[in-house]
C-alpha cells in the first residue's frame, strides 16, 4: 500500500510540474541574437553596423534587437533596413514601405521593400558590417528571405561583412516540400532554386546560396552565421519555449506558419477566401458557391493523414468576397509532423472541382493572378498538369521528385541535428 501512494505521489509531482512549467524543457534554446549578446557583441566591435530587421527580431524577453544594438556600448548601430512590413511592423502585405527616421532611435530606415529592394552603395556608404535578424516562416515565397539573398549581394558588391543571427525554421529543419523554381519564374516570391518548404533556417540557407553560388552572377559575400544553441531540426516552434512575434499581419501566431503553405498558393488566385479578411488566415477555404458539408465530407473522406476538414460558414471583413455569406472548410492540423502541407490546397481544389465542375476557378480568375500562381509555385507545369484532370496524384511527381536531390545538396550546410 505504501509503494502505491509513494508511486501515486511521484505521479502527481510529475504532472503538475509538467502542467506548471511546460516549456521547461524546451528553454534551452537561444537565438543567435541571444547568442550575440552573451558573446558581448565580439564580432561587432569596432565596426559600424547596419541592421535588417523587423518586430521578429528581439530576445526571449521580447526587447527589440534595434534596442539591444542601439544601447550596447561598444557597438555602433548607424543604419536600419526595413523588408515588407516596415521595421516596426506597421506596413500591411504588398504594401510600399518608404525610408524614414526610426522614432525609437532616431536613425535613418532604408527601405528595401518599394522602389530599392537590393541596398545601394548609397545606403551602405557609413556601414561596415549587415546584420540580418528576422524571423522566417519556412516558405518559399515568404519575402524576407528574398530580402536576404539581395542584402547578400550588396554586401559582397560592396566589400561589406555580412552576419546573419539565426533563428528557428518554425516548420521544424526536416520537412521539404514542392518544385525547385524554375529560371524563368524567378520573381520576388521565388527568388531561388529552392523547393517551397525548404527546411532550413535563415543561416543555413544563407550558407546555401553562399555556398552554391546562387547570388548574382555567382558573387559571394563574407558571411558568419552566428548559430542558435539548443535547436534540433525536429522542432517546431512550439517546442522551443520562445515566444512568437508576428511576422507579418496574417501570421498572428507560430501556428499560422502551418496553415501559410496550406492555402497561400491558392490565395494568390483570389477567387475565393482562405480566411485573409476574416479571423483565421490562412486556415479556411471558403466561396459563395461552395456547400460546406458536401465539401468537407469529400475532403475527410480522402482521410489525408494529420487533417480533418470541418464546415464553416462566415462572411469576410475585407479581401476576397469581403461583406458576403462564404461557405467552406476549417483545416485542422492534428498531425503537424505528417500533414502533406502544400498539397493540401490542392486536395481541396480536387475536390471542389468533383462537386462543382462548372466552376473552373483557373478560368474564372483574372490573366495576371494566373501568372502569379506560377510564380509562387515556382513553375507554370503544376497548374498545366493538374488542370488536365483536378487530380492530386497528377502532380504528386513534379511536388516531390526533386526534393531528394536538394536535399542532399542542402545537408552540407546544415548547421544542427
Amino acid at each position: 500500500m505504501i509503494y502505491r501512494l509513494i508511486l501515486r505521489n511521484i505521479i502527481i509531482f510529475v504532472f503538475l510540474s509538467a502542467v506548471s512549467c511546460p516549456n521547461v524543457a524546451s528553454q534551452k534554446v537561444e537565438t543567435g541574437l541571444e547568442v550575440l549578446v552573451s558573446g558581448n557583441f565580439k564580432e561587432l566591435q569596432g565596426k559600424r553596423v547596419g541592421l535588417i530587421t523587423n518586430p521578429t527580431g528581439v530576445d526571449r524577453n521580447l526587447r527589440s534587437a534595434i534596442d539591444i544594438l542601439f544601447h550596447a556600448g561598444n557597438v555602433k548601430l548607424t543604419a536600419l533596413y526595413s523588408p515588407e512590413h516596415g521595421i516596426r511592423g506597421e506596413f500591411t502585405a504588398g504594401e510600399s514601405v518608404g525610408s524614414l527616421s526610426d522614432p525609437v532611435t532616431r536613425l535613418p530606415v532604408y527601405s528595401l521593400y518599394g522602389k530599392t529592394r537590393k541596398p545601394t552603395p548609397e545606403m551602405l556608404k557609413e556601414i561596415d558590417v549587415l546584420v540580418y535578424d528576422i524571423q522566417d516562416i519556412g516558405s518559399r515565397s515568404y519575402t524576407f528571405i528574398s530580402t536576404l539573398g539581395l542584402a547578400m549581394e550588396a554586401a559582397a558588391e560592396n566589400n561589406i561583412d555580412f552576419i546573419v543571427l539565426d533563428r528557428p525554421n518554425p516548420l521544424g529543419g526536416i520537412r521539404m516540400e514542392g518544385p525547385l523554381t524554375k529560371p524563368e519564374f524567378t520573381s520576388f516570391v521565388s527568388q531561388f532554386p529552392i523547393p517551397y518548404v525548404h527546411g532550413m533556417t535563415v543561416g543555413e540557407l544563407a550558407l546555401f546560396l553562399n555556398g552554391e553560388g546562387l547570388l548574382k552572377d555567382g558573387i559571394k559575400c563574407r558571411l558568419k552565421v552566428i548559430n542558435m544553441n539548443g535547436w534540433r531540426r525536429n522542432m517546431l516552434f512550439g517546442a522551443t519555449g520562445l515566444l512568437w512575434v508576428p511576422s507579418s499581419p496574417h501570421i498572428p501566431h507560430s501556428q499560422s506558419t502551418l496553415y501559410y503553405p496550406a492555402t497561400g498558393i491558392f490565395g494568390e488566385l483570389y477567387v475565393a477566401s482562405i480566411g485573409v479578411g476574416y479571423t483565421l488566415p490562412f486556415q479556411l477555404f471558403a466561396s459563395e458557391w461552395f456547400d460546406a458539408d458536401s465539401l468537407s465530407q469529400n475532403l475527410n473522406s480522402l482521410h489525408l493523414p494529420g487533417l480533418i476538414f470541418r464546415p464553416v460558414h462566415y462572411r469576410p471583413y475585407y479581401s476576397v468576397s469581403s461583406g458576403k455569406t462564404v461557405n467552406g472548410v476549417q483545416i485542422h492540423i492534428t498531425d503537424a509532423i505528417t500533414a502533406p502541407l502544400s498539397l493540401i490546397q490542392f486536395y481541396i481544389m480536387q475536390e471542389a472541382h468533383k462537386l462543382w465542375p462548372q466552376k473552373d476557378i483557373f478560368s474564372i480568375c483574372e490573366k495576371s493572378r494566373l501568372a502569379m500562381f506560377d510564380k509562387v509555385c515556382g513553375t507554370d507545369q503544376v497548374r498545366i498538369e493538374f488542370t488536365k484532370t483536378y487530380s492530386v496524384s497528377s502532380i504528386l511527381g513534379l511536388w516531390n521528385d526533386e526534393v531528394p536531390a536538394f536535399r542532399k545538396r542542402a545537408e552540407k550546410y546544415f548547421l544542427y541535428h
